[in-house]
C-alpha cells in the first residue's frame, strides 16, 4: 500500500511538471513576440460596464484593447457584454492575448448570500465553501472568470464599514474562512468553465485603519502583524489563491502598494505565493496623495516593489516605458509582472477557450436556479444570532413566537426588499429578495398586524449623503410623531410586537464607516414609545456590523441578529421567530457596550495590573465594564446546551505526541438544534506577552433534545505555535490552559504541560 500511494505521488508530480513545463514554453514563446508596450499593456486593469466601484472611470477601453494595451477589464459582466470585449481581444489584436474579466463577487453574484460577517456567524465553514462553490457557478455562467473575493481581513473596530465584508476578529476563524472560500471558488481545477479565480484581499492589515476610518493609516508591531493580522492572508495563498489585491493603507509609514517588504519579502519569498498581485481602485496614482512622489515616482516604485497590476489609475501605461528607458524599472521587473497575468490566463484556460466563460446555455441554467435559492436560504438561517430571549410570566419565553397569538410586526425594514441584499451585493436586484412582510403572507399569517412606525432615518444631511450613491432611502408623507403614534396604536392591539430595524445597507460596506454605531436616533424613539405599551417586545436586527445596543439589551426582551440576510432574508428570518428553525449563529466580533470600548475583542492581552474592582488601580473604566456586551463565539438558542465532564487523556504532550481533550455536551431543552463547541488555548508563560485565549478549534453538532454526545478535539505541539520576538513560529516548554464552552467567556477549563 506503501509503494502504490508513493508511485501515485511521484506520477502527479511528473504530470505537475510536465504541466508546469508546458505552459512556460508556452508563455516564452508568446513574450518573445511582445513589444514592451503590449507587455505593459498585460498590466492595466480598467474598469468599464455597468457599475462603478470608485471615483474614476477608465476612458476608451475598447481602442486601448486593440492596441493591446489592456490585460483585463472588471465590472461587465453576461455573456454578450463580455463576448463583444473579448471579440475585440482574441480577433482585433496583433497577438489575440485574452482578457481577464473580473468583478466584486463577495457573498453571492445574481443570488445573493447574508453578508460575510453573518456567514462567518454561522461558524459552518462547510457551507461557507457551497456558498462560494455556488457564486462561482453562477459567476463564470455570467462571463466571469475572476472574483475580487474572499476579503480576508482581521477587524476589531466596528466603526469601520467594511467589517460587513469579513470573518471578524480572530486569525483562526479568519483563516479556515478564507480556505475555504477560495477552495469553493477554485475547485480543483480553474480550467473547469464553472471555477473562478479567487483573489485575496486587502493586503495587508487593512482592517486595523486607525479610528475604524476608511483609507486611513495603519501602524502596529510586527509581532502583532504576524500573529494576528496576517494569518488569514496566509490561509487564502496555502489554499492556492491566484491572486492577491494590494490595501490602500499605509503601514508602519510605507502605503502597501509601494512596500517592497510586503510584497515581495513577506509575500514571495517567505510565503512562496506564486499568483499575482493587482491594485485596488487607483491605488498607485493615491500613493502621491500618500506624499512619496510623483507619478513617476510612485508607478517605479509600486511595480519595484512587486505590483504585477495597475487597477483603474493607468500609470503603468502613462509612466514605465520612459521608467525603463531611464534604467529605472528593469525590463526583467515588466517581463515577470507580465508573465504572471499571462500564467493566471492559461491556468484559467483562456488561450485554449477564450470564450470558455461565455455561454448562454449555462446562464439560464445557473442564474438563480432553484437550488441556489434554496442554498441562500439556509445559509441566511445559520446566520441568524438569538442575542437575547428572555423568560416572561405568563409563557416560558418570548420567542418563538406562537401563530396564536396577535403580533404587530412593526418597523421601516418589515416590508423593505432594497436593504436586504446588503452592500456590495454584487448584480444582485434587490427585487428579487423576499421580504419579511412577503414571508409572513405565504405563511398565511393574514391576521399579523403592520405598522411603519418610522422612517429608516430622518437624518435629512445623511439621506442626501447616502442617496447621492443610490441608497435610495425615501421619507414618509407622515410625520415622525404621527408614524409613532400609528404604530402604538398598532402595538396596543397586539400580543407581541416585533420590531424590525437597522441600518441602510449605504451605512455599511466600502466608505461607510461610522462614529456612532447605535441604532438611528428616530428609530430608538419608536422603540421607546413601544416600551411604554408594556407588550414583550422583540428587536430584529439588519445592519452590517455590531452596534451598540446597551438600552436595547436592557429595555426590550428579544433581540435577533439577521444581518443582511440576502435574497432569502424574508423567509429565513420568519422561520426563526416561529421556530421553524433553531437559531445557532454566534458573533464573530464582540459588540461593544459603547464606542468608548473600542477596540474591544476577546484575545487580547493582560497587563501587568489586570481588572480588579476592589482595586482604584488596576485597568478599568470609570463609567463602563471591561467587558464587551456580548463577546466573540456568543449565541443563543432556544433550547439549552449544557457542557460538562471535560477531561484530558493526559496532562502533558511533547513534539510528537497530542492531547485528546473530550467534553460531553447535553441538549437539556425543548427543541432539536446546533451547538458549536468552541476550544481555546492560553499560554501561561512565555518569552513574549500572550493573548489570554485563542481559539483554536470549533465543532458544529446536532442534537435533538434530551440527547447528548461526547466531544473531542485533538491538540499538538503545533496548535501551540506563535511567532516569538524574533518572528521565528515556534512552541516553548511550559503550562497551557484549555477552554471548552459555548462562548469565548464561558467555558470549563482544564491544565496541561508542553515538555
Amino acid at each position: 500500500m506503501k509503494y502504490t500511494v508513493t508511485v501515485f505521488f511521484l506520477v502527479m508530480m511528473n504530470v505537475g511538471f510536465a504541466q508546469d513545463a508546458a505552459m512556460n514554453k508556452f508563455i516564452s514563446d508568446l513574450m518573445q513576440k511582445m513589444t514592451l508596450e503590449e507587455k505593459i499593456g498585460q498590466l492595466n486593469l480598467p474598469s468599464i460596464g455597468f457599475d462603478v466601484t470608485g471615483p474614476v472611470l477608465s476612458k476608451d477601453v475598447e481602442s486601448k484593447i486593440q492596441k493591446g494595451l489592456v490585460g483585463g477589464v472588471f465590472n461587465t459582466f453576461t455573456p454578450n457584454a463580455v463576448r463583444k470585449l473579448q471579440d475585440i481581444a482574441v480577433k482585433q489584436t496583433r497577438l489575440k492575448i485574452p482578457l481577464l474579466f473580473g468583478y466584486d463577487v463577495i457573498h453571492g453574484h445574481r443570488t445573493i448570500f447574508p453578508i460575510p460577517l453573518g456567514l462567518a456567524a454561522s461558524w459552518d465553514t462547510a457551507l461557507i465553501r457551497r456558498i462560494a462553490r455556488a457564486a462561482a457557478d453562477e459567476a463564470t455562467a455570467d462571463g466571469l472568470n475572476w472574483t475580487f473575493s474572499p476579503m480576508v481581513d482581521i477587524a476589531r473596530d466596528p466603526r469601520w464599514g467594511r467589517v460587513s465584508e469579513g470573518a471578524g476578529e480572530d486569525p483562526f476563524l479568519g483563516s479556515q474562512i478564507a480556505k475555504a472560500m477560495v477552495q469553493g471558488y477554485q475547485g480543483n481545477n480553474l480550467t473547469a468553465d464553472s471555477t473562478l479565480m479567487a483573489c485575496i484581499k486587502h493586503f495587508a492589515l487593512y482592517g486595523a485603519v486607525e479610528a475604524g476610518r476608511e483609507y486611513n493609516v495603519v501602524d502596529m508591531s510586527t509581532v502583532k502583524m504576524y500573529n494576528d493580522y496576517l494569518p488569514p492572508y496566509k490561509a487564502g495563498v496555502d489554499a492556492g489563491a491566484g491572486s492577491i489585491m494590494s490595501s490602500f493603507n499605509e503601514i508602519n509609514g510605507m502605503p502597501a502598494t509601494a512596500d517592497k517588504w510586503l510584497m515581495t519579502d513577506l509575500l514571495r519569498k517567505q510565503w512562496g505565493f506564486k499568483g499575482f498581485v493587482a491594485t485596488d481602485y487607483t491605488a498607485v496614482s493615491e500613493l502621491i496623495n500618500h506624499g512619496i512622489g510623483d507619478s513617476m515616482q510612485v508607478t517605479q516604485q509600486s511595480i519595484n516593489a512587486g505590483i504585477d497590476m495597475d487597477m483603474v489609475s493607468e500609470l503603468f501605461l502613462l509612466e514605465l516605458p520612459d521608467l525603463v528607458k531611464q534604467g529605472k524599472v528593469s525590463v526583467a521587473t515588466i517581463d515577470n509582472a507580465c508573465r504572471l497575468i499571462l500564467e493566471a490566463k492559461y491556468k484559467l484556460g483562456l488561450f485554449e477557450d477564450p470564450y470558455r466563460y461565455i455561454s448562454e446555455e449555462r446562464n439560464k441554467k445557473e442564474i438563480m436556479s432553484a437550488d441556489k435559492l434554496v442554498l441562500a436560504k439556509e445559509a441566511a438561517l445559520k446566520s441568524i444570532v438569538l442575542l437575547k430571549n428572555i423568560k416572561l410570566k405568563n409563557r416560558q419565553h418570548v420567542l418563538p413566537l406562537s401563530r396564536d397569538e396577535k403580533i404587530a410586526f412593526i418597523g421601516p425594514l418589515v416590508k423593505d426588499k432594497r436593504n436586504l441584499i446588503g452592500s456590495w451585493s454584487a448584480a444582485g436586484d434587490w427585487k428579487n429578495a423576499v421580504s419579511i412582510w412577503e414571508a409572513l403572507l405565504q405563511k398565511k399569517m393574514d391576521e399579523t398586524l403592520y405598522a411603519k412606525g418610522c422612517n429608516l432615518l430622518d437624518d435629512k444631511e445623511l439621506i442626501a449623503k447616502l442617496n447621492v450613491h443610490d441608497a435610495q432611502i425615501e421619507t414618509d408623507s407622515l410625520t415622525p410623531q404621527q408614524l409613532i403614534d400609528n404604530a402604538v396604536k398598532v402595538a396596543a392591539q397586539a400580543d407581541v410586537v416585533v420590531a424590525v430595524l437597522g441600518e441602510s445597507f449605504a451605512m455599511s460596506g466600502e466608505a461607510a464607516s461610522r462614529s456612532d454605531i447605535g441604532l438611528p436616533e428616530n428609530q430608538e424613539d419608536l422603540l421607546k414609545a413601544l416600551k411604554q405599551t408594556g407588550k414583550p417586545i422583540v428587536l430584529v436586527l439588519m445592519n452590517g456590523r455590531p452596534l451598540t445596543l446597551d438600552w436595547e439589551n436592557d429595555s426590550v426582551d428579544a433581540i435577533v441578529e439577521t444581518w443582511f440576510a440576502g435574497t432569502m432574508a424574508g423567509p429565513a428570518i420568519v422561520d426563526v421567530l416561529f421556530g421553524d428553525y433553531n437559531p445557532s449563529g454566534k458573533i464573530t466580533m464582540s459588540y461593544p457596550e459603547n464606542v468608548g470600548q473600542i477596540p474591544v475583542y476577546y484575545n487580547h492581552k493582560n497587563t501587568g495590573r489586570p481588572f480588579d474592582d476592589k482595586n482604584k488601580y488596576t485597568s478599568k473604566y470609570l463609567d463602563v465594564s471591561n467587558e464587551p456586551l456580548y463577546p466573540f463565539g456568543y449565541g443563543l438558542s432556544y433550547s439549552s446546551f449544557d457542557y460538562s465532564d471535560m477531561t484530558l487523556n493526559k496532562n502533558y504532550l511533547d513534539k510528537n505526541s497530542s492531547i485528546t481533550a473530550s467534553v460531553t455536551i447535553a441538549n437539556n431543552g425543548n427543541y432539536d438544534g446546533e451547538e458549536t463547541a468552541e476550544m481555546y488555548i492560553q499560554d501561561i508563560s512565555a518569552s513574549i506577552t500572550r493573548p489570554l485565549k485563542e481559539l483554536k478549534g470549533f465543532q458544529k453538532i446536532y442534537l435533538k433534545k434530551g440527547e447528548s454526545k461526547k466531544v473531542q478535539f485533538l491538540i499538538t505541539e503545533k496548535d501551540l505555535r506563535f511567532y516569538n520576538a524574533d518572528l521565528h513560529f515556534v512552541s516553548e516548554p511550559g503550562k497551557f490552559k484549555i477552554y471548552i464552552g459555548g462562548c469565548s467567556a464561558n467555558c470549563s477549563e482544564n491544565e496541561f504541560e508542553l515538555r
